[in-house]
């Protein structure tokens, strides 16, 4: 069982806290990213920044139920748009969310008592330059009196494939997994290249990463060192793809490429992905869960 102790509530807090701190990391990086582009393409634009949001979740009777922060950056010389949220939202699940949970491993009970609260990170990148590959990151942790589990993972989404870029994301993967199990990274590579397909188009999103949902070892500490690594592991994955890629020359072909690899990526968030229907079914505010979708995309 999961009671709401007084430990499990210092816990949450932990876990909160350790999101808006990734959360802090990774927009300085990315600010520190649009300010650096001084060669290439789209140096000419305004280096981007931020906007900083608060979210609002209300309950179904009207009451406060927990929030969070969005920061969009759009329009930036390197990102065209890119998003970093964090939530901490609680209260009863609706009837189709507890449907959805009930089913998940070690959370029964969900009818008999619905309460929940939940926290993490969201991440999404659409890049302005189409030989800088998109990327997806999150994390988070779900608590009920039931159980409690972390979920969570990141993965890279080219439009145009570099080899190496793909190798350094999952070795950097790896290299932040392997002291938490040496099975760990290839069972989480084969669950993100399973959760990341995309049945009606026959082919996956992107080139992979790592994925895990509904984990609780029973060791909350132990699975919570873990989710830190995970999101250590994206700075150092990502940031030196983008430094390399940034400068490079495109045209109009590279750009149209883009665009059909983004209606790609809106499909499978649209369609398939869990987070974005939680979001949606649990009354989070709808333009933080669909900030993932692109700026720009084409269909042909």
């Amino acid at each position: 069982m999961a009671e709401n102790t007084t430990e499990m509530r210092a816990e949450k807090a932990r876990a909160a806290a350790w999101f808006r701190e990734l959360r802090d990391q990774i927009v300085a990086s990315f600010e520190g990213l649009e300010d650096s582009h001084a060669e290439g393409p789209f140096t000419e634009m305004d280096a981007g920044r931020f906007d900083v949001s608060e979210t609002k979740r209300t309950a179904e009777d009207g009451s406060d139920a927990g929030g969070g922060l969005m920061s969009v950056m759009r329009g930036g010389r390197v990102f065209e748009k890119v998003g970093v949220n964090i939530s901490e939202v609680y209260g009863t699940l609706g009837e189709r969310a507890q449907n959805a949970m009930a089913a998940r491993k070690g959370l029964p009970g969900m009818k008999d008592d619905p309460r929940f609260w939940a926290s993490g990170i969201s991440l999404v990148a659409h890049m302005r330059n189409p030989h800088v590959p998109a990327v997806h990151m999150n994390t988070r942790m779900f608590w009920t009196p039931h159980g409690w589990w972390f979920g969570g993972g990141s993965d890279l989404n080219p439009c145009i494939e570099y080899a190496e870029d793909t190798t350094h994301f999952h070795g950097v993967q790896q290299a932040h997994l392997d002291p938490h199990g040496g099975d760990l990274y290839p069972r989480l590579k084969a669950w993100a290249d399973e959760y990341f397909y995309i049945p009606h188009r026959g082919r996956a999103r992107g080139v992979g990463g790592i994925f895990l949902d509904d984990h609780n070892t029973g060791d909350w500490q132990a699975d919570f060192a873990l989710i830190q690594d995970i999101g250590r592991a994206f700075l150092p994955a990502y940031v030196p793809l983008v430094e390399a890629r940034r400068g490079m020359a495109c045209d109009d072909a590279d750009k149209d490429a883009q665009l059909i690899h983004r209606g790609l990526y809106a499909e499978y968030n649209l369609v398939y992905d869990r987070g974005t229907k939680f979001g949606l079914e649990t009354g989070h505010d709808a333009n933080a869960v669909l900030m993932s979708l692109p700026p720009l995309a084409k269909w042909v």
